[in-house]
């Protein structure tokens, strides 16, 4: 992917995934630690997570492309290092948000509402894993976004005001 309208493919694709893979990690969170909640989500979780998961190689991609239309220099190359490494996380909060739309399937099935006392040590290890995760994913995303916003824009304006 290169342009649309003009514009860097990258620079578009990269809104999608600032915003989706906060919001997954959000919701992946609520419903591990409130079943209430994996059950008002339903398959929307992992849709959404997959949505997530997605974004993320498209938005590398472009971003490949466009470190090949751009000064190198060594914030673009911190940017690329540190976007590479968001794959695994947005897949950690796909497979957890599969795990949970599934467990909560199942107990809503077998009527208990996944609420059986055998399942807590489960449910808390999921739980503990998806805060896990869904904190690796946000951290990640600030920091390839600061990382990216500092290549942009490091010497793209003049840091003194001028008057009116």
């Amino acid at each position: 992917m290169s342009t649309v309208n003009g514009l860097p493919a990258h620079v578009l694709l990269v809104h999608i995934v600032v915003v989706l893979v906060p919001l997954t990690a959000l919701a992946l969170v609520a419903a591990a630690v409130w079943p209430r909640a994996a059950r008002r989500l339903g398959v929307l979780l992992p849709a959404l997570a997959l949505v997530s998961l997605v974004s993320v190689p498209l938005a590398t991609s472009a971003g490949e492309w466009l470190e090949r239309h751009v000064t190198e220099d060594s914030l673009v190359r911190r940017h690329t290092e540190l976007g590479d490494g968001l794959l695994p996380w947005a897949l950690g909060l796909f497979v957890l948000a599969a795990v949970v739309w599934w467990a909560t399937r199942r107990g809503a099935a077998e009527g208990n509402g996944n609420a059986r006392l055998s399942a807590l040590p489960v449910r808390i290890a999921v739980g503990v894993l998806s805060v896990a995760v869904a904190a690796g994913a946000v951290v990640d995303v600030y920091r390839i976004g600061d990382s990216g916003a500092k290549a942009a824009w490091h010497d793209a304006y003049d840091k003194t005001a001028q008057g009116n």
